[in-house]
């Protein structure tokens, strides 16, 4: 009787532990953007892969921007073609090469259509700062107040 119920304890905890819902494509592609940022930051300053780093450009991943797809493949083809093989072979960068891939497919083939894109703002993946967008209801907004 105790080991049934030590069961169905253990049982109803992973079950309260489990997620209700699977992931959809816009969850598991800012997911991903997160886990792409902290390793790029975890690249920069660790002391074995700061130097590989340096030929990397800067990125700032916004899914909600149009501009991700050219930018993140840019971005792939400068960490898939590094020029250092010592730099291509480290762990971290190997990792790096397969999250911005599997990011890459999610928003390009995946989740193609799924993503909205809130704005165009190629200058604030490149900066981390955008620039306010004004859908064209809020312009007309905007210029009959004045």
């Amino acid at each position: 009787m105790r080991l049934g119920l030590a069961y169905l304890v253990c049982f109803f905890s992973f079950v309260w532990l489990s997620e209700c819902a699977p992931p959809t494509c816009y969850s598991r592609a800012l997911g991903l953007s997160k886990e792409v940022m902290t390793l790029l930051d975890k690249i920069h300053t660790y002391h074995r892969t700061k130097t590989c780093a340096e030929i990397l450009p800067t990125i700032f991943i916004d899914v909600h921007n149009s501009c991700i797809t050219t930018k993140l493949r840019d971005f792939l083809y400068v960490v898939l073609n590094h020029p250092n093989p010592f730099c291509r072979e480290r762990p971290r960068m190997v990792l790096l090469k397969r999250k911005i891939q599997n990011l890459y497919n999610i928003i390009t083939r995946i989740c193609y259509r799924d993503l909205v894109f809130f704005t165009d703002d190629c200058e604030g993946i490149d900066t981390g700062h955008s620039r306010p967008y004004y859908a064209e209801d809020r312009l007309q907004l905007l210029q009959e107040e004045r």
